[in-house]
């Protein structure tokens, strides 16, 4: 069982600074990847569809596709009819032919969702992290209780489990499983899938809640379609998850997307970090708190040491017209606005997104404000290029995008019994 997190589709640095180097193996396993992603987006469709939708040649897409028919990802469906030839062919996701869990580990949650091989929702469990208990072994606790409990209401066996992502805020380091730091939990060189390979008898795979969003964003959200899009996560922690050229950008030591801890206020409010006038430190969940105490410290909607609830009533009080809250809401639009425009001058993306549970609570007003904010701080040429939107995705982007990391290490992991099951063939 792997205890290590998988190394990409799309394969990172050898070593910090080193030329990136892909093997015919990293191609092939990219390919494959492609293929099927385009089959979960587009099902029923055709090799020929493929083809198209991908820029391999037809002969490519129809080796990879008799690969993934092998493998049982993906099932024959009939015949479409084809103006002046052969009926094509179709191809569609074998739903049930397998299981993925998606864990969004956060600092207040474990939040663990089951998916089928077409990415739709099977179960769902949460796990509340209260304050005190951010020990390692009581978080991976949490999320064992946790998926547990998603595989047992499914009724999965756990052999139809091909694999767990889990979702780390901080910096993770994908190939050791080692989560290097989480400045929340203080955590440093924790090697987190070890801990919960003792608990868990499936394939893991860790990354970074910044990348599970971008990636969820890419195959089902705003960024669809897009080459360069920023998709920024707002919770506990806020950051950036970057797609440039139409694939995650993960930096030279898989650190990209830590924008959250840029300056926006020079000495101002300390963050977890340890530097200070962080954006997070006035745009993260407990910024927008500390935001609420200075305009009202004995407001009935600050809810003592409870993030979530606090987060909900104010969102209840902007749309009920509090002036309070409407103006605790404004107050970190324009902080976030600021951010979201230094984003904008840098990358010049298409399409920013707003995620996360905090983007999700409030909605519409927290658009509207970062808009408005944006508008006054982006220069006037990457601005006009740019559309700010809510994430569209009706689910926890980040289990969803977690998912599909356990749905990469799957594929890797059989192009790699493949070519040992060619090598046996030939002697």
């Amino acid at each position: 069982m792997p205890r290590a997190g998988a190394r990409s589709a799309r394969p990172g640095p050898v070593g910090r600074g080193s030329p990136v180097r892909r093997t015919s193996r990293d191609i092939r396993t990219a390919n494959r990847y492609q293929v099927l992603r385009q089959i979960i987006a587009a099902s029923p469709t055709s090799r020929q569809e493929l083809a198209a939708a991908t820029g391999l040649s037809l002969a490519t897409v129809a080796t990879l596709v008799g690969e993934l028919l092998d493998l049982g990802m993906i099932t024959e469906v009939g015949f479409e009819d084809s103006a002046g030839g052969r009926p094509r062919g179709l191809v569609a996701v074998n739903a049930p032919g397998g299981a993925l869990i998606g864990v969004d580990l956060a600092e207040t949650y474990v939040r663990v969702e089951l998916f089928d091989l077409a990415l739709n929702v099977l179960a769902r469990a949460e796990e509340d992290v209260r304050p005190g208990e951010s020990r390692p072994e009581q978080v991976v606790g949490h999320v064992a209780t946790a998926v547990g409990s998603v595989v047992a209401r499914a009724g999965v066996e756990g052999a139809r489990v091909l694999g767990a992502g889990v979702s780390m805020p901080g910096q993770v380091d994908r190939d050791t499983g080692v989560c290097a730091y989480a400045p929340n939990w203080d955590w440093h060189d924790v090697p987190l899938l070890d801990l919960l390979a003792g608990h868990i008898a499936h394939p893991l795979y860790l990354d970074n809640p910044l990348r599970a969003c971008a990636v969820a964003e890419l195959w089902f959200g705003a960024a669809r379609g897009h080459g360069d899009a920023v998709v920024v996560n707002l919770g506990t922690g806020v950051g950036a998850g970057l797609v440039l050229g139409g694939a995650v950008h993960r930096g030279v030591s898989d650190s990209a997307g830590e924008w959250g801890h840029t300056t926006l206020v020079l000495d101002g409010r300390p963050c977890h970090c340890g530097d200070r006038g962080c954006v997070e430190a006035y745009t993260g969940a407990p910024g927008i708190m500390l935001n609420l105490r200075e305009l009202s410290p004995d407001s009935p909607l600050l809810r003592a040491d409870d993030q979530t609830a606090t987060i909900d009533a104010l969102a209840r009080g902007v749309r009920a017209g509090d002036p309070v809250a409407v103006k605790v809401l404004e107050r970190t639009a324009r902080c976030l606005g600021a951010g979201v425009a230094g984003l904008v001058n840098l990358f010049n993306p298409e399409v920013v997104v707003l995620s996360s549970w905090v983007a999700a609570a409030f909605g519409e007003p927290l658009l509207d404000g970062v808009r408005a904010a944006v508008a006054r701080h982006a220069l006037r040429r990457p601005l006009a290029a740019t559309r700010i939107v809510l994430s569209p995705i009706p689910t926890d982007p980040v289990c969803l995008g977690a998912a599909t990391f356990a749905l990469e290490g799957a594929l890797q992991s059989a192009g790699k019994g493949a070519e040992r099951r060619a090598v046996g063939n030939r002697r």
